[in-house]
């Protein structure tokens, strides 16, 4: 599933297309949303701009209307020069030679500032990982509000905790912090949860700016490879109740 830097990195290409300008063509090429009118509806709108929360980008249209996508686990978004035959596409934008569009994400609605405001989905996120100044109080309240038995790793998975890590960065950020992603809750100590956002922070900022391929994973899928830090094996088994894969060197993450 793409994680915040994948989004934000997204939400970089995106803005130099489309920010202070008006489409010239708007296309809603899936017929699910073939009677939403979103061309009809956004027709002489300029975007004002491009943010993302977490998972979550925003395109935000003046007058009050925001199209807002989550990607899921395969969905993209593509800024080209030319257009091609774009099949799987949910919407695409032309601003003169450019062409923006997003595909295959499981959600793509298009809504009211009302409705932003009134979402329990996005109200009942964590603090962004990636937000230019992290709110660190908020993230600990949100931990210390959570099951206490839960295993660290997977209350990192948790959007409501914070928004955008996903499953690489909370192995990386682990690792990084040189934290067991087994330990329970109760046993972290603020200062140890407070670690793994700040050691994956620069890491996802580089990824957010230069591409996800930039990533360069210390742990993530490295299964029985050497740990870069202190040799042991890099070891991977199912964690939480959504059974996602945690990568870890269990000689040197305590």
């Amino acid at each position: 599933m793409p994680e915040g830097d994948t989004i934000a990195w997204a939400a970089n290409r995106i803005r130099p297309a489309l920010v202070g300008r008006i489409p010239d063509e708007i296309l809603t090429p899936q017929p699910r949303h073939a009677m939403d009118r979103w061309p009809e509806r956004l027709a002489g709108r300029t975007v004002e701009r491009v943010d993302t929360h977490g998972k979550h980008l925003f395109v935000r249209f003046e007058g009050g209307l925001t199209l807002h996508s989550h990607l899921g686990m395969v969905g993209y978004w593509r800024v080209a020069t030319e257009r091609r035959p774009w099949r799987g596409a949910w919407v695409i934008f032309r601003v003169d030679h450019r062409w923006v569009g997003e595909f295959n994400g499981p959600l793509l609605e298009l809504m009211t500032d009302a409705r932003l405001r009134s979402d329990r989905r996005l109200a009942g996120l964590g603090p962004d990982v990636l937000a230019e100044l992290f709110d660190g109080e908020r993230y600990l309240a949100r931990l210390h509000a959570d099951d206490p038995t839960r295993g660290f790793a997977d209350a990192l998975l948790d959007q409501g905790n914070v928004a955008g890590l996903g499953n690489i960065w909370k192995a990386e950020g682990c690792w990084e912090a040189a934290i067991d992603p087994w330990r329970a809750l109760a046993t972290i100590t603020d200062a140890e949860a407070l670690a793994v956002i700040e050691a994956v922070r620069p890491r996802m900022q580089r990824s957010a700016a230069r591409g996800p391929r930039t990533i360069g994973p210390r742990v993530y899928k490295k299964t029985g490879q050497p740990c870069p830090r202190c040799g042991g094996t890099i070891t991977a088994r199912g964690q939480g109740d959504a059974n996602r894969t945690t990568y870890w060197c269990p000689q040197c993450q305590r």
